[in-house]
């Protein structure tokens, strides 16, 4: 992926958009941070991971987006600049891309505070072709699986978990039915 591609202004920056682990854990340096949302997509554990959160027998499962014109996903935006613009790609592109089988798609990023006007956002999905992409099930059957795996960087429950609490304290009006039905049944079968 080219930098001038997907940068616009005389002083290059990028805005890059997370509503996963990314929330949490960037992992790259960054000139600043905005948590708001995205239009026409929903977040879902659909797809499988077979390296940070499980592994190649049995793989955990991480939140991709689906197109839905009707939702929006919250997360958050961190512009990167300069150097750490090249820095962030080539770490997102092993982690997300590589790694992750994800793909990239530039998005209208909204930030919370409306006074601030939306913004493009670079943003990775995983979609239905990638071979570890594990598609829908039901929220009972996705917490059994999130429950049993682990991979290089934590348990998956870890992940689930940290991405509820993120939604809680950051975007507490928003109710992501989808996210805290998977987390009360992961959480009924550990307690």
């Amino acid at each position: 992926m080219k930098l001038l591609a997907i940068t616009t202004s005389e002083k290059p920056s990028l805005w890059i958009f997370g509503y996963g682990s990314l929330v949490w854990k960037p992992d790259f340096k960054y000139k600043r941070s905005k948590v708001g949302y995205i239009e026409g997509y929903s977040r879902r554990f659909w797809h499988g991971d077979n390296f940070h959160r499980g592994d190649k027998d049995v793989p955990g499962r991480v939140v991709t987006l689906v197109e839905d014109q009707d939702a929006c996903t919250w997360g958050v935006a961190y512009e990167v600049t300069d150097s750490q613009m090249e820095e962030s790609l080539q770490y997102l592109n092993v982690r997300e891309a590589v790694l992750g089988g994800y793909v990239t798609k530039m998005v209208e990023f909204t930030p919370r505070e409306k006074y601030q006007g939306s913004l493009l956002a670079l943003v990775y999905i995983a979609t239905s072709d990638n071979p570890i992409y594990l598609g829908p099930a039901t929220p009972t059957e996705i917490a059994a699986q999130i429950t049993i795996c682990r991979g290089n960087t934590g348990h998956n429950i870890e992940y689930l978990l940290r991405l509820a609490e993120f939604m809680r304290l950051y975007c507490p009006e928003v109710e992501d039915d989808h996210l805290f039905s998977i987390e009360a049944a992961a959480l009924a079968l550990v307690i």
